[in-house]
């Protein structure tokens, strides 16, 4: 299908490389490319970063594991991410999932057979029947507004530090619409909030970074690392894609990078007024990720859980996400406001606070950890938060008309062009695997 035709880009006359240019290697490029090469299609893909992998990112303790400081977790009907992950000859093992989450207050753990306990049971069934149902979902109505109906004021902060969780906003910035959308399309309230048979399900051995370079090997060098496209400029002899170090041409382009990076890029013509004001409605949120890791997951010796939700204090949350063999690895999510708030924290005073938050849970061991891993997406130059982009108040309706719609010879792909699993790993595969097609389709 390549094509030898030639043309003018500024003063610089350009071969085209490629029947599909795709911007950006995460999980939906990286389908993308795949899917596009396995059809005979010639196929590039344009990397800004210095690595693959998108928001997926694994580092090496310093007890030679792998460490996920991005996405991590395979749920239980996450069916595509689950064959991806066999067809690379990597394993799953189950999250560590004995007892029940604890919730804490102050360091001490609240009765969730209490008021609060009702409160929080009342006030999901109460979300699940308006998910379903749609009654009282709209979307002009804020987060907050629902969560200040929900009673006693403990359960209310509860909710609301569960459902930040999931966000990574704050509940005044994202409309009850938008977060019952999240849900009817990720399996329901129950699915997100549930480890084993959840979307908390299962791991990746060797971590998502190891499974994204898994990918990455079998498209070689057709990435280009390190290449961040400028601008695209599309004619009716096809699509030139502009980056610093020159330009190709291809037939079609497959853009599929978190949606800040999608308005850095000048399209010529202009996008659609529709399309220009999605791109704008769909906010990133904040989100911190630190993982300590331990020769050992001692804190199971004494029965902890492995699981923590906080309500105060520096933190949010914390999960036993140790490989079966160890060595103990303790990982703890910061979103929203609170992730902003580490901020203003040296990196060794912002360690001390997270691991001090855990010692009442996990034991005063967790002062010690072999090796300390943090990221604040918020400040990721290419992804600017986490862990997805959703849209502003009373812009449900357009993003989900707009957001997978082809502009021409341009084809949308990323987490949050999905129709069911947006925000995880699993809706990024499913929506390359769409805007393949389409281009294919279009060839």
């Amino acid at each position: 299908m390549l094509y030898n035709a030639r043309f003018i880009y500024g003063e610089s006359v350009v071969a085209q490389e490629a029947d599909v240019v795709v911007i950006g290697a995460g999980f939906a490029g990286l389908t993308a490319a795949r899917a596009l090469l396995e059809a005979g299609a010639s196929v590039r893909v344009l990397e800004a970063a210095s690595r693959v992998g998108g928001r997926a990112l694994t580092e090496t303790s310093a007890a030679n594991s792998a460490v996920d400081l991005g996405g991590q977790w395979v749920g239980s009907q996450h069916s595509e991410l689950r064959a991806l992950v066999a067809d690379m000859g990597i394993d799953l093992f189950p999250s560590y999932d004995v007892g029940k989450q604890t919730v804490l207050v102050g360091g001490r753990p609240i009765p969730l057979v209490s008021m609060t306990g009702a409160g929080v049971a009342v006030g999901l069934t109460r979300l699940a029947l308006a998910v379903r149902s749609g009654v009282g979902v709209r979307d002009d109505r804020r987060l907050s507004d629902w969560l200040a109906t929900v009673k006693p004021k403990q359960a209310r902060r509860l909710l609301d530090v569960a459902l930040t969780e999931l966000t990574c906003r704050h509940a005044d910035d994202v409309s009850i619409s938008a977060v019952a959308d999240m849900f009817a399309g990720s399996g329901g309230i129950r699915e997100m909030l549930t480890v084993r048979g959840g979307a908390q399900d299962s791991l990746i051995v060797g971590g998502a970074g190891a499974l994204a370079e898994a990918m990455a090997d079998e498209l070689g060098d057709r990435i280009a690392l390190n290449e961040r496209v400028t601008e695209i400029e599309q004619s009716t002899a096809g699509v030139t894609v502009g980056t610093a170090g020159g330009a190709m041409r291809a037939s079609r382009v497959i853009i599929a990078v978190a949606p800040p990076a999608t308005t850095r890029i000048v399209y010529r013509p202009a996008l659609p007024g529709a399309h220009t004001e999605l791109q704008h409605s769909l906010r990133m949120g904040s989100v911190y990720k630190a993982v300590a890791v331990y020769p050992r997951p001692f804190w199971r010796d004494h029965g902890c859980d492995g699981q923590a939700l906080m309500l105060d204090g520096p933190i949010r949350s914390a999960f036993d996400v140790s490989p079966p063999d160890g060595p103990g690895h303790l990982c703890v999510l910061v979103p929203g406001p609170a992730a902003v708030g580490l901020d203003a924290l040296s990196a060794d005073a912002r360690r001390v606070a997270v691991l001090r938050a855990v010692a009442d849970h996990f034991g005063p061991g967790v002062a010690s950890p072999l090796s300390f891993h943090e990221k604040s997406w918020q400040h990721d130059q290419f992804a600017e938060g986490g862990y997805m982009g959703l849209p502003t108040l009373r812009q449900l309706a357009a993003v989900r008309a707009e957001r997978a719609r082809p502009t021409g010879r341009i084809h949308w792909a990323g987490t949050e062009t999905a129709d069911r699993f947006n925000g995880y790993f699993e809706g990024a595969i499913r929506s390359g695997r769409r805007a393949a097609g389409e281009a294919l389709a279009a060839l």
